[in-house]
């Protein structure tokens, strides 16, 4: 992890690997509005699993053609998460997954959040996204169309239902474990500082 102000990355915003996450990121009301406002259950669900299972596209494009920007570093996981707390939003509300599955993704969000305020408090960057973290937010991203399948279309509901809470609690844990890692990096780099204060 650089110090705030140290990005060796240029602050580019317009090249393809950004515009594929700005697409992924008109997905999401997208999603919405097929789940909550049609009946338009098989499409909703496409567009939530090319939304959530194309997060590798982007930076495999920005390695490929050499347009890894810091804006696009900032973005993606933006997108990600933003994927995942709409769809497990929309998915609580429609009653396909309980509130306490809910509550455990959430957590994890706002262990993340105290974690990166007090960072940034401190004059650190953002975490490098770690690749348990990438994993585990791919396979959580793939338990929700498959969990809407299995509540909303009944034709799939037999091997829906006990592949979506398998992957659904697999990445909660894969989640979890990410977490506990970029925690231990974090104390690491704040006893550094104090040492170094000292």
């Amino acid at each position: 992890m650089s110090q705030s102000g140290d990005h060796p990355l240029a602050w580019r915003v317009w090249t393809i690997p950004n515009l594929v996450t700005m697409i992924r990121l008109c997905g999401i009301p997208v999603f919405c509005y097929l789940l909550l406002a049609t009946d338009e259950v098989v499409a909703a669900v496409i567009v939530l699993a090319v939304g959530g299972g194309t997060d590798w596209v982007d930076g495999f494009l920005a390695r490929r053609l050499r347009q890894e920007s810091r804006f696009g570093q900032l973005l993606d996981p933006l997108v990600d998460r933003l994927y995942i707390l709409v769809a497990i939003a929309v998915l609580t509300l429609v009653q396909l997954v309980p509130w306490q599955f809910t509550a455990v993704l959430l957590a994890r969000e706002a262990v993340m959040l105290v974690v990166l305020l007090i960072l940034r408090s401190r004059g650190f960057a953002p975490f490098e996204v770690h690749y348990t973290g990438k994993t585990a937010t791919f396979i959580v991203f793939m338990s929700f169309p498959v969990l809407v399948l299995a509540g909303l279309y009944e034709p799939a509901a037999g091997w829906a239902l006990p592949l979506g809470w398998a992957l659904a609690w697999w990445g909660i844990v894969l989640y979890w474990l990410s977490a506990a890692i970029y925690v231990g990096q974090a104390v690491i780099l704040l006893r550094r500082r104090s040492q170094v204060v000292a």
